[in-house]
């Protein structure tokens, strides 16, 4: 089964360097005008609830319907949504969430464990569905966390980052229950 997970594309937010987690916000114009429709249809199309995500949706893979999953959704950061980290440099809370490889709780958000099971079990999901060349469209942060636990060749949570607009090509086996990387790809103009 060959499976596409693609991370939204651009947003004001993202513009400004500020965290966006569970803010729901639109494609800015320049992720709007930066995005081309893939050379490609999916078979099945699955989306984060996220206007950033479904929008890009609709521009990579126009008239193909989209099924939400509510559980694709980006990491909730809590208090440091909407936030720089350079706002942010001084705050001892989010100094100390840094400093433990961005694994503990954010205040008022999530902590690593519960978002990576979190998105894991919706993957899981889409995965047992079985239907060939599937697109996801999510966030980052979705991709590196399924991508950390069964991505091949085995990377850190950090190795899996693509840029918006940008993502995998992968093949998943069934029996080792991982996802194997065909290529990078990109549906930036």
């Amino acid at each position: 089964m060959t499976l596409w997970m693609i991370r939204h594309g651009l947003t004001r937010p993202g513009e400004e360097g500020k965290y966006q987690g569970s803010l729901d916000e639109g494609l800015s114009l320049r992720g709007r005008e930066s995005l081309r429709a893939a050379p490609f249809l999916p078979a099945a199309l699955y989306v984060s609830p996220a206007l950033r995500a479904r929008e890009t949706a609709s521009v990579l893979f126009p008239g193909v319907e989209q099924t939400v999953i509510p559980d694709l959704r980006e990491m909730n950061f809590g208090a440091f949504e909407g936030r720089s980290w350079q706002e942010m440099e001084a705050d001892p809370d989010y100094r100390a969430w840094v400093e433990s490889g961005c694994r503990t709780h954010c205040p008022g958000g999530e902590d690593m464990a519960g978002y990576s099971a979190r998105v894991n079990a919706a993957v899981d999901a889409i995965l047992q569905n079985g239907k060939n060349n599937t697109a996801i469209v999510a966030h980052g942060g979705t991709m590196m966390a399924v991508l950390e636990l069964r991505g091949r060749p085995a990377r850190g949570y950090w190795q899996w980052q693509r840029p918006c607009g940008c993502g995998w090509m992968l093949e998943y086996d069934r029996e080792a229950e991982s996802l194997r990387v065909l290529r990078e790809v990109s549906f930036l103009r």
